[in-house]
């Protein structure tokens, strides 16, 4: 994984950095091989995703088919695009 540094802008690299991993997964994966896991939790773990996943498409299913409303759109936490600054206007004299 690669991420560029611009200008010395180290702390912008690194979120982008953290952000790259966590679509990754890498912060789960990292977290699920701290310690080992039974066989048996894994088959629970891994059936209990199974179920999440089939839920999910069943939801995005219904949804489509008009069965029930689709669920409401969280306002964004980021700003629309920001215009610069107007530059200050001349002093009269």
């Amino acid at each position: 994984m690669q991420v560029l540094v611009r200008d010395n802008n180290v702390d912008q690299a690194l979120k982008v950095l953290k952000r790259k991993m966590q679509r990754e997964g890498i912060f789960r994966e990292m977290r699920a091989r701290r310690a080992y896991e039974k066989p048996s939790e894994r088959r629970n773990r891994e059936a209990g995703e199974a179920v999440r996943r089939a839920r999910k498409v069943a939801r995005k299913q219904a949804v489509r088919e008009g069965l029930i409303a689709a669920p409401k759109k969280k306002p964004s936490t980021r700003p629309a695009f920001a215009r610069p600054a107007a530059p200050p206007a001349p002093a009269a004299e």
